[in-house]
């Protein structure tokens, strides 16, 4: 007999996320509402750091260093790898339209790592973490340079403000300020987060579900989904999909070649196939303002980041099962 399917409660949780801003977009977005959200999930990426940052000592943090295979591969797959998948297509099109779906997909390929989603993914996983904090980190400073050159080579690049102060500043004091933090404390508080594991976990999870919610109810407010046809969106959705198992299984070709161990392996896998939404909302402000099609260019990062979440969550709860 078939063994029951079992969906995980953070695959129903995520789900059921994206169904309630769908049906409450405006919880979301609303003048007295929307500056709480983005507060409490700003806090909380930084706590969710500065937990991780707890439970890290300087032994660890000087191995994640040495271990340069890791970097190397993750980063590799996150700049190169996936904007060379999608520039084989490119000498066949043919019209605007599908000029400017592929400069859609092409935005998602050229795109830095998630951080917050990536680490903690990794964390359920029992994965390596702090190669996950790092190679997460690394890849959202290397974006920030990289992207807008990738994107530069097929559009207009005029009227493009390069001033990235702002994700800069973010990103030192919502990421690296909060984990340094905790690495400076972890002598003092780390065995309590070792004791609280598994509150800190559902908390962290309480954060993404938070993000998710967030980013799909604008999108849904905002039209985002209904600015094309009916299959421009399945096309747009194939295209994503494909993308994201290509890489992860080409990674996981990899690693398996390559004989890396369990926990760095997780690491590679989820750091390596994940696109940041965050970025991609950014940096779609200012690179694309001056274009009519900037909703198209934010729907397959959408797309791919619902797709991501979910099968990774699967694919996470079914490694922690592996050594529970």
């Amino acid at each position: 007999m078939l063994k029951k399917i079992r969906i995980e409660p953070f695959v129903l949780a995520i789900m059921s996320t994206v169904l309630l801003a769908y049906l409450f977009p405006f919880f979301g977005n609303k003048e007295m509402v929307k500056p709480i959200l983005l507060g409490v999930s700003g806090v909380g990426i930084s706590l969710i750091f500065f937990f991780y940052g707890l439970k890290l000592n300087y032994t660890i943090i000087k191995e994640v260093i040495k271990n340069w295979k890791v970097h190397l591969i993750v980063q590799s797959a996150t700049f190169i790898l996936f904007p060379l998948i999608v520039l084989l297509f490119y000498p066949f099109i043919r019209t605007d339209t599908a000029h400017t779906l592929w400069l859609a997909v092409f935005f998602v390929a050229a795109l830095p790592s998630s951080v917050s989603a990536s680490v903690v993914m990794v964390a359920v996983a029992k994965g390596n973490v702090p190669a996950a904090i790092f190679n997460a980190s690394l890849s959202g400073i290397i974006g920030i340079l990289i992207t807008p050159i990738w994107m530069s080579y097929f559009i207009q690049v005029e009227t493009m403000d390069f001033d990235f102060s702002e994700i800069y500043f973010n990103l030192i004091t919502e990421i690296i300020v909060p984990l340094i933090l905790g690495i400076l404390l972890q002598r003092f508080f780390g065995g309590w987060a070792i004791r609280h594991a598994a509150k800190i976990s559902t908390f962290d999870k309480s954060i993404i579900l938070l993000i998710v919610f967030k980013s799909f109810s604008e999108s849904f407010l905002n039209g985002i989904f209904s600015s094309i046809g009916i299959v421009d969106m399945l096309l747009l959705a194939m295209a994503v999909i494909l993308l994201f198992w290509f890489v992860y299984y080409t990674l996981k070709f990899v690693c398996y070649r390559l004989d890396i161990n369990r926990e760095d392996s997780i690491a590679i896998l989820f750091c390596g196939s994940k696109k940041s939404l965050i970025h991609a909302s950014v940096m779609s402000k200012i690179m694309f303002a001056h274009l009519p099609f900037v909703g198209i260019m934010l729907l397959p990062v959408m797309l791919f980041h619902g797709f991501q979440i979910v099968f990774v969550s699967f694919i996470a709860a079914k490694r922690a099962k592996e050594i529970a």
